[in-house]
């Protein structure tokens, strides 16, 4: 039976986590604020689909701590992707999988080049999920995930997938490239829209002009992921997300939330890095290259007044 550790267990971490542990995997915890409180108390996930308690949670405070796991679920901001090295180097083998749970264009590349012989999954959470308190997630709708094989084993690839659905998730195996550029699709366009127009996701789409924008943001992302050689994505998946977030609850998405608390947001593999691989090639995202630098600029003024 496959062993997991979880790197960043907050809203993403925690739930997938939680739920391959109540499931009876071993999942060991990385935890760092709310140590003390799920060693004492464990931990609870209010589910849309089922809420649960984890009782004895293997919680650690360090990674120099852990023993080596199969899989290693990191659910980590990319912004704190410096961290993660250090982080992985005790409780990795030649034979561990890192899933990276994470947003973005790239982040598997620069972690294969750090760890040339590191076996990565890319994981795409399509999911409504946020940490409300010490030990306490809360999972409002969907929990969908997709992986996408970066540089994994077949057979360990096929136990991982096998693991998430014997959790009872949703899980499928997408191709890396459609992967992360169909995770982008969504995420480019509302991440950024709803912070820099301070809104939610059902706002937007109740405004006809930020409806049609959004729309518009899609289109580029999708016409990136073409040119790139992503060839599935075309206007039904664009229709198709639209007709998703309109029957979502009110949403904030990670960016916004990291906005709200004047933290750092995820602008270089969300924005920068994809816009980079479409100008590569040969492929222009001016809306959203607009999007970026109002990003940047609003990211500035709050970091700077800290």
């Amino acid at each position: 039976m496959l062993t997991y550790s979880v790197i960043g267990a907050g809203a993403i971490g925690g739930y997938y986590g939680g739920r391959l542990a109540k499931a009876g995997r071993t999942v060991r915890f990385l935890s760092h604020s709310d140590y003390e409180f799920v060693c004492k108390y464990g931990m609870q996930v209010d589910s849309c689909d089922g809420s649960f308690h984890v009782d004895n949670v293997e919680a650690y405070k360090s990674s120099a701590d852990m023993p080596q796991s199969d899989i290693v679920l990191v659910g980590l901001k990319s912004v704190n992707n410096h961290l993660l090295p250090d982080m992985l180097r005790p409780i990795v083998s030649e034979h561990t999988v890192v899933l990276l749970i994470q947003n973005g264009i790239g982040v598997e590349e620069d972690l294969q080049r750090i760890f040339p012989k590191l076996h990565i999954v890319a994981g795409l959470a399509f999911i409504c999920s946020a940490k409300v308190a010490p030990g306490h997630i809360s999972h409002q709708c969907y929990g969908s995930i997709n992986l996408g094989n970066y540089s994994c084993p077949p057979d360990l690839f096929a136990a991982l997938l096998d693991d998430f659905q014997q959790a009872g998730l949703t899980v499928a195996e997408v191709p890396y490239l459609e992967a992360r550029w169909r995770k982008a699709v969504w995420n480019m366009p509302f991440n950024g829209m709803t912070v820099a127009l301070n809104t939610s996701t059902d706002q937007l789409l109740k405004n006809p002009a930020t409806r049609q924008l959004i729309y518009e943001q899609m289109m580029e992302v999708i016409g990136a992921a073409n040119a790139i050689g992503v060839e599935t994505l075309n206007s039904d998946f664009a229709d198709r997300m639209m007709t998703m977030t309109d029957e979502m609850v009110p949403y904030s998405p990670s960016m916004k939330l990291d906005f709200d608390y004047h933290r750092p947001m995820e602008i270089p593999y969300l924005y920068t890095r994809p816009i980079q691989e479409a100008r590569r090639a040969g492929f222009d995202m001016p809306k959203l290259a607009m999007l970026e630098a109002e990003l940047r600029f609003i990211q500035s003024q709050y970091l700077t007044e800290q």
